[in-house]
């Protein structure tokens, strides 16, 4: 279709651009265009005698035209569509790629240059996001005993208690008094295939109970001992295994996994998992306890920014288990989880202990 537009040297296009969207003459609707060193920008009219006064303070290189335009296709709706209008061009590229979604919250790490316009980006995020309800900033990392993280609300209710679902578990948690990362679905899921009829089961840092749950629902014959430290936590994973119907196979315990197992579990277990990568390495000879004379199967969770993360992961591992009266007999899995950071990971180690 036809519309007048402003045809400006290539070099000004992103100062043009910005420019007539502070006049509100910049048509959306219709495709800019590049002819040879030039772009061709779609206006909604004529600009008025004032505004192409300001035009041409701003641009040395300009002419308005008429020219026919393609119609943009409709697409869903995203973050940058929101905010193309109220940031400039290099804070729209410093936008989170990556949004966790935890039930109706939304979480996202805000990079700083985009600290002053946190809650411009967070109301946008509810905008796309018809489900969210509350989205949160992170504003430290995962620590402390209980392993919980410091959030800032930057938009909605402010409420951190959801319930979310994941592989048909359901999970009641706030994420200001229990850590819960939708990011770790997969190897939820990969734990739970991997486990046997039969199975006892020690989850030594248990949150929530993701992988106790799951395993618990896709298996008919397990006991799965749940630890966890934090009584947020342990409250959040007892109402969970209510209502996900396990509560015959999945004991919640309350208390420190090295204190538990050698009071409780020792000797118990085939399979014992240690989600806690910041600090697993502190208790694998607990896991090793953990494990029955026969022997069984670690799941080793550990944070790494070495040039060669699972070599690096695996061998600690090997070293940590050679302190204990243990050994590995084999190495059955090693695995880069996620990235946590330029360079480093969160990776897994699969270990038959004998």
């Amino acid at each position: 279709m036809k519309a007048p537009c402003l045809e400006v040297p290539k070099t000004y296009g992103e100062k043009a651009i910005i420019l007539l969207r502070e006049l509100n003459l910049h048509n959306k609707e219709l495709k800019i265009q590049q002819v040879e060193d030039h772009l061709h920008i779609p206006l909604i009219r004529e600009p008025l005698p004032i505004e192409i006064e300001k035009i041409t303070k701003s641009l040395p290189r300009f002419e308005i035209s008429v020219r026919k335009f393609s119609v943009r296709i409709k697409r869903s709706l995203k973050l940058v569509d929101i905010l193309e209008d109220k940031l400039a061009p290099h804070l729209l590229a410093s936008l989170p790629h990556a949004i966790d979604f935890v039930g109706d919250v939304a979480v996202i790490e805000v990079p700083p240059e985009l600290e002053p316009y946190k809650r411009i980006v967070g109301e946008a995020i509810l905008k796309v996001h018809k489900r969210v309800h509350t989205v949160l900033a992170k504003s430290g990392a995962v620590g402390g005993v209980f392993r919980v993280r410091e959030f800032e609300v930057i938009a909605g209710t402010g409420k951190t208690e959801t319930v979310h679902k994941e592989h048909a578990c359901v999970y009641y948690v706030d994420l200001k008094k229990a850590y819960f990362s939708p990011r770790l679905s997969h190897e939820h899921d990969r734990v739970a295939s991997e486990v046997k009829e039969g199975e006892t089961i020690v989850d030594m840092f248990a949150g929530v109970g993701p992988f106790s749950i799951l395993i618990a629902k896709r298996h008919d014959k397990v006991r799965i001992y749940a630890i966890d430290v934090n009584p947020d936590a342990i409250t959040f994973l007892e109402k969970n295994v209510e209502v996900n119907r396990v509560s015959e196979k999945v004991k919640p315990i309350l208390g420190d996994a090295r204190k538990v197992i050698k009071e409780q579990l020792f000797g118990v277990a085939d399979r014992v998992i240690m989600n806690l990568p910041e600090r697993a390495i502190e208790y694998v000879d607990a896991a090793c306890e953990a494990i029955k004379p026969k022997g069984g199967i670690i799941h080793f969770y550990h944070f790494t920014d070495a040039p060669d993360p699972l070599e690096t992961a695996k061998v600690r591992l090997i070293e940590a288990v050679k302190k204990t009266n243990r050994t590995i007999k084999k190495i059955l899995l090693t695995r880069r989880v996620r990235e946590t950071a330029p360079y480093e990971w969160q990776v897994v180690v699969d270990a038959e202990i004998q």
